[in-house]
């Protein structure tokens, strides 16, 4: 059995051994080690190789010395963990920021989800496009690619003259993009298709000629949705001809025929079980006033059981403006669940923007046994079921509105943490209200819904969040705890309240 050594701080030992001791069945033994500091967020790797000898020697719960195959380090532990590996000469790993999703961590580990396939082609619709410069649409193309496009698509406009469509085929071709052109204007289709377009949105039977004349593989539609007989037609002629196509029975809004239209996609797969079909999800991402984020989740599921092979989306209602991100993250969560016949649960929580799976870790009983283990003055924030809880060696604070905290601080004369307090109960009190995940000195987790800058671990933490967004009279920040190899900041610098004492392993 494999036999870890989890590296800890004083307040989140007693946490730790709880959660380790309720994971069932046990698949590895373990010892917990103190290391000597107070805030297991705030260990280093440069700490952990002055604090823990090598060679590495573990023991069983008899205290027999046995080999370590093994060593967790709190998830946010900063420095080069791999050094640590070479110099322990076993493998030395972060676990989650949380402890209390210890369980999960080792059984997604044990069976981890491959989110890198995904089988869906995502078509990204500029929708405007005749009213945008070359270099404009160019520039919006690249972001679109930039979120998960496969191929963009330039929609065309009704009496609206698009005199520089070779030109931005063309432009969008020399950046190494597939091209979509997307008209009820034949002749539309048919100058996209000349200058180098890779498909053509929409042939219908009698348009089909089009197909003859370029190499674009068509999308085809039929004639009235309400007679697929056309639709049929023209997908069994373009299998005459030897040529490949998309067939799209058109997915209608809600409530204008969004049941039925999803009955039309599935007789379409019940009659041509190895057809191309595409599905055009802006009707219901755009014209839904909903989170799309969910509303994706599900068109995507629908997406894989069908076997769709590409969808259509837009980006045009604010609401909708991370439509294609979360395209691309619902199709790969899809595929992987239909790939491993399992529920799309557990492999990624970035499309649960508003709310979290397991949004309160700590109960309020948790939270007031690590309160009475502080003695310094700096502030933790903590959110449990019952609200905000906000303690130091002055007593713990509970409430559920950041404002009836304020007046129990006592920060009347310190401007710059009070500005620091008031953001952070400020972002505890969003957490707690919509549930989801609160950690002290970090920003919300949105998911897919914001666009986040990777924390690197590898590299030292900023300053505290008042060194960095006080007063101009703010004095110059005295070396941070991690600088100064100690777990423990000064007060009242907020940089030693970050972390949450007993957050981490």
């Amino acid at each position: 059995m494999e036999h870890i050594v989890f590296l800890t701080g004083r307040l989140a030992q007693p946490s730790l051994e709880r959660v380790l001791a309720g994971i069932e069945p046990p698949a590895f033994s373990y010892e917990v080690r103190e290391i000597g500091l107070q805030v297991a967020a705030l260990m280093t790797a440069d700490m952990i190789r002055r604090r823990v000898t090598a060679p590495l020697a573990g023991h069983d719960a008899e205290g027999r010395p046995r080999r370590v195959d093994r060593i967790l380090v709190p998830g946010r532990c900063r420095g080069d963990v791999d050094a640590l590996s070479t110099h322990y000469g076993v493998p030395v790993q972060r676990g989650p920021e949380e402890l209390k999703d210890l369980p999960r961590f080792f059984n997604r580990a044990a069976q981890p989800i491959d989110l890198s396939e995904y089988q869906v082609a995502i078509f990204a619709e500029i929708v405007d496009a005749p009213r945008l410069t070359v270099a404009a649409i160019v520039e919006r193309a690249r972001a679109l690619i930039a979120d998960g496009a496969d191929v963009i698509d330039l929609g065309c406009l009704p009496a609206t003259p698009f005199d520089h469509l070779e030109d931005s085929v063309k432009a969008l071709k020399a950046e190494g993009w597939n091209v979509s052109v997307d008209s009820m204007s034949a002749d539309e289709l048919l100058r996209g298709g000349r200058a180098g377009a890779d498909y053509l949105l929409s042939l219908k039977l009698e348009t089909l000629w089009i197909a003859d004349e370029v190499a674009a593989v068509p999308v085809l539609i039929a004639s009235d949705q309400a007679d697929m007989a056309t639709l049929h037609e023209a997908i069994e002629t373009m299998e005459r001809r030897g040529k490949p196509y998309l067939a799209d029975p058109i997915l209608d809004p809600i409530p204008f025929g969004f049941t039925r239209s999803i009955v039309r996609y599935h007789a379409l797969r019940e009659r041509y079980p190895e057809a191309p079909i595409m599905m055009g999800v802006g009707n219901i991402t755009e014209l839904t006033e909903a989170d799309t984020s969910g509303i994706n989740a599900l068109l995507f599921g629908l997406c894989a059981e069908l076997d769709v092979a590409a969808v259509l989306t837009t980006q045009v209602s604010q609401h909708a403006r991370r439509a294609v991100a979360e395209a691309d993250l619902a199709r790969r969560i899809m595929h992987a669940a239909s790939r491993h016949s399992t529920l799309p649960k557990g492999m990624s929580d970035a499309l649960m923007t508003v709310h979290a799976k397991h949004p309160f870790p700590d109960t309020a009983q948790e939270i007031a046994a690590t309160a009475a283990q502080v003695r310094d003055p700096n502030f933790r924030v903590q959110v449990s079921p019952d609200g905000l809880h906000v303690y130091n060696r002055d007593g713990l604070r509970r409430a559920q509105d950041a404002f009836a905290l304020w007046p129990q601080l006592g920060l009347e004369d310190d401007a710059a943490h009070a500005f620091y307090m008031g953001v952070e109960l400020a972002r505890a009190e969003i957490a707690w209200r919509l549930g989801k995940r609160y950690v002290q000195d970090q920003p919300l987790d949105w998911g897919v819904a914001t666009v986040r800058r990777a924390d690197d671990l590898e590299a030292w933490c900023a300053p505290g969040t008042t060194m960095t967004h006080g007063s101009k009279n703010t004095p110059s920040p005295p070396p941070s705890p991690r600088e100064r190899g100690e777990g423990v900041a000064p007060s009242p610098a907020p940089a030693g309240e970050g972390g949450g004492e007993g957050k981490t392993p």
